[in-house]
């Protein structure tokens, strides 16, 4: 059976397109590697932006998400500044004329969200299906996969990919930078209320990150792998001590942390696919960039994918969908966005996440310049709630 397209992963970012079609006469299928039902991983902080809010409400998810009270956590406010240097810049979205800049979500709930939404659709999500291959002609494309323990075999037009793309279309070229970091991550629970006000600090290790969820804070500290193991090895009152100690004086006097928990360690890699579309195949969100978590872009930017390749899809013939016209169309659509967002976080990295002192005054100067003048903290904002086009 010849299908009009097959999404690889009914994730966030998969599962968005899915929904942005059911309502077409397309034939689509979703395939994800999980039981039905099932999580594909733990449950983790994601940092949506505003943008990616206006996606999901269009697509029926937010108001499930937002349902669960526990689920969803406004960012009224960003504290943006530099530990050992002069400079800093606050964002604030009755700047904005948002209710938000963003939104710290659990995975789980977004998870579960998107599956109610996709089920009441009645939309064809078939679970339990690892993908391993995509085979594709000038006519068509094959998902080689398995199910149950048994070949299984999915033909259509197009095979958009939001999982696993680097195993499952290698001829599309991956480049990859270790940064040499890892990221410690994990809760803490204030002394205070954090009325909704998210920290980013640049250390000479690399970027901290503290995001308002619940009644507690995540934290993202990136650092060398010695030190990230040094820091999973303290005791919860050290480890605190350090935090409270990194962030300084962006932090009230006297604020510190009552508890921490969840702390784990895993490294820090950009990878990133060279071409976004092949024969028959579309790349998005991890399968086509997998960034940096410095300012919070990677999900969405893939979300972002899925929206744009979702309205480029409701607006092709369906004896177009797949043809080398059509993904041009989306890689055009996407290529401006995509860099920028790429550039943005990679070089945040090079300008804020290196110990050399001479950058400091330079990095002050920019963070002051971007507090000061309201066209230059529009436009920012604006790149980093909507993306850039």
């Amino acid at each position: 059976m010849l299908h009009d397209v097959i999404i690889i992963g009914a994730g966030p970012v998969g599962g968005a397109v899915a929904l942005a079609l059911a309502d077409s006469e397309l034939d689509v299928v979703a395939l994800d590697a999980r039981a039905e039902g099932a999580s594909a991983r733990g449950d983790r902080s994601l940092a949506l932006s505003h943008g990616s809010r206006l996606i999901f409400e269009r697509l029926g998810i937010w108001p499930e998400v937002a349902a669960n009270p526990d689920a969803v956590t406004p960012i009224k406010a960003i504290d943006i500044s530099q530990r050992g240097g002069f400079g800093h810049a606050r964002l604030e979205s009755s700047e904005h004329g948002l209710p938000a800049l963003g939104y710290v979500v659990s995975y789980r709930a977004l998870q579960a969200g998107l599956d109610t939404v996709l089920a009441r659709a009645g939309h064809r999500v078939v679970y339990g299906v690892n993908a391993k291959r995509i085979a594709a002609t000038p006519a068509y494309a094959t998902v080689e996969a398995e199910r149950g323990g048994t070949a299984v075999e999915y033909t259509s037009r197009l095979v958009a990919v939001a999982d696993g793309g680097g195993r499952l279309v290698p001829e599309l070229a991956r480049r990859r930078h270790d940064y040499g970091q890892v990221a410690v991550v994990g809760k803490a629970w204030p002394h205070e209320q954090h009325h909704g006000l998210a920290f980013e600090r640049f250390t000479s290790d690399g970027p901290m990150a503290l995001l308002p969820e619940g009644d507690h804070y995540a934290f993202v500290w990136t650092t060398t792998a010695a030190e990230g193991e040094k820091l999973r090895a303290l005791s919860d009152a050290d480890f605190l001590g350090a935090l409270r100690e990194r962030f300084g004086s962006c932090l009230d006097a006297g604020q510190g942390f009552a508890r921490v928990e969840e702390r784990q360690v895993f490294p820090l890699i950009l990878e990133f696919s060279n071409r976004v579309v092949g024969e028959r195949v579309a790349l998005m969100g991890n399968a086509a960039q997998a960034l940096h978590p410095i300012a919070g872009q990677g999900l969405n930017l893939g979300v972002r994918d899925a929206h744009e390749l979702a309205q480029e899809l409701l607006a092709t013939p369906r004896d177009e969908i797949g043809s080398h016209a059509q993904l041009a169309r989306y890689a055009r659509r996407r290529q401006t966005d995509r860099i920028a967002g790429i550039a943005f976080t990679h070089g945040l990295l090079g300008i804020f996440g290196v110990d050399t002192s001479w950058l400091s005054w330079p990095r002050g100067l920019a963070l002051t310049l971007l507090d000061a003048l309201p066209i230059a903290k529009r436009k920012f904002a604006r790149a980093m709630l909507f993306g850039v086009r």
